[in-house]
């Protein structure tokens, strides 16, 4: 049984590392010295097209082994390109003054033809799509750290964290001077709208109770073709507070006018939800045993015609065993980004592994799960108990006491 146990833990930690590797590269000028260093961690998050009528999302993070054909280094400019896979590459276009340095294009060419990455793609083209980084005023000699993630929004969402770069090197050594991206540096100013919130999942903020009523529940179902069943199944009722300005506003998510769509892949699965009003795009992920809420993308056109808009890619809510699904019937709150809460209600939801349109086993939110209150309710009683016994034992003792020396 250990021996399991401890194979177990071995596989979950190899997974883990597997998907949480850095990318570590180092480029040589024509002198064979080093001119551009780059230790960084980068996802790409691309919608493909797999039939004439449906799209596939499919998760591609930058592998630990690249080759750097195509980077240059000069004096006030240079560029780093890692080539990887079937055809694939990231690149990055540095330019520098007499004080400073920064990123000016990003560049990812993705190859539709390479089945290991797009399974079905109906293109075979190789597309390229760029995208302007928040890489400037690095000081010349140091280099560009940022642990935060930083999402870059082109037709592809891209997401770099965990960065140490320096694109002009000097006299062939890194410098252990560094310049902080906007995002590591403490403020209490609100943060840049490209950076995305923590990795911790959200928790319940002291927001003023929603004014609206309660909203409706809806049954949306993602299916993949006319004659299929379900690959997806929510249920749930949902209200969006949002803040434009100073002002604070609440809406509800209307199940009978709500058009659902979406999409099932292998590890990623999207549910999207429009109506006049809100268009709501959730992304679930899974790793070999685990499926989460990973992504959501709110859009909303209230009646003053001024639209709001906020995402955030970063998110691990509504969390359960590959295999089962996730439910939780009372309200919850959650503090998506400084502008978003959401607010759900009766929410049950299965993105994989749907079979017959039927839910899973539900892993039960901790608000949902009695069990997890019966053994306190029972040891705060035997607590109380122990006390009670105790004080009357010794107010009795007390009173023997007293009685012995009046004698």
């Amino acid at each position: 049984m250990s021996r399991c146990i401890f194979l177990v833990l071995f596989l979950a930690l190899v997974n883990e590392l597997h998907l949480s590797h850095t990318t570590e590269v180092a480029v040589n000028d024509k002198d064979n010295k080093l001119c551009l260093y780059a230790n960084l961690m980068v996802n790409f998050s691309v919608t493909y097209e797999v039939t004439p009528n449906q799209t596939q999302v499919v998760l591609i993070v930058l592998p630990e082994n690249v080759t750097t054909d195509g980077s240059t280094c000069e004096n006030t400019t240079s560029t780093l390109k890692l080539n990887f896979g079937d055809g694939h590459s990231w690149a990055i276009n540095f330019t520098k003054n007499t004080e400073t340095y920064q990123a000016d294009a990003i560049v990812f060419a993705y190859n539709l033809s390479d089945s290991s990455f797009f399974p079905g793609s109906v293109s075979n083209e190789t597309k390229s799509v760029t995208g302007k980084p928040a890489i400037t005023k690095v000081g010349v000699d140091t280099y560009y750290s940022c642990k935060s993630e930083v999402l870059t929004e082109m037709s592809v969402t891209q997401t770099l964290y965990d960065v140490a770069l320096q694109a002009f090197v000097t006299n062939g050594s890194k410098s252990e001077n560094e310049t902080l991206c906007a995002a590591d540096i403490p403020t209490t100013s609100s943060a840049p709208t490209t950076v995305v919130t923590p990795t911790a999942a959200p928790t319940s903020i002291p927001t003023p109770t929603p004014t609206l009523p309660t909203p409706a529940t809806g049954v949306y179902k993602v299916v993949p073709g006319e004659n299929s069943t379900a690959c997806l199944m929510a249920t749930f009722g949902l209200q969006l507070g949002y803040k434009q300005g100073q002002k604070e506003e609440t809406i509800n998510l209307v199940p009978n006018v709500t058009h659902v769509n979406g999409t099932c892949g292998v590890n990623v699965s999207d549910l999207v939800l429009t109506s006049d009003t809100i268009n709501a795009m959730f992304t679930f992920t899974k790793d070999s045993n685990k499926f989460r809420l990973h992504g959501l993308n709110i859009t909303i056109t209230p009646a003053t015609g001024v639209v709001f808009t906020a995402s955030n890619t970063n998110l691990s809510l509504w969390e359960a065993t590959v295999g089962s699904s996730y439910m939780c019937n009372k309200e919850q709150t959650y503090n998506v980004t400084d502008t978003l809460t959401l607010y759900t209600f009766e929410l049950h939801i299965q993105p994989f592994g749907v079979k017959n349109e039927q839910f899973e086993t539900a892993h039960e939110c901790l608000t949902d799960d009695t069990s997890v209150l019966i053994p306190v309710v029972v040891g705060a009683a035997l607590a109380g108990l122990i006390v009670i016994v105790v004080i009357a034992y010794m107010i009795g003792r007390r009173k023997t006491y007293v009685g012995y020396q009046t004698l």
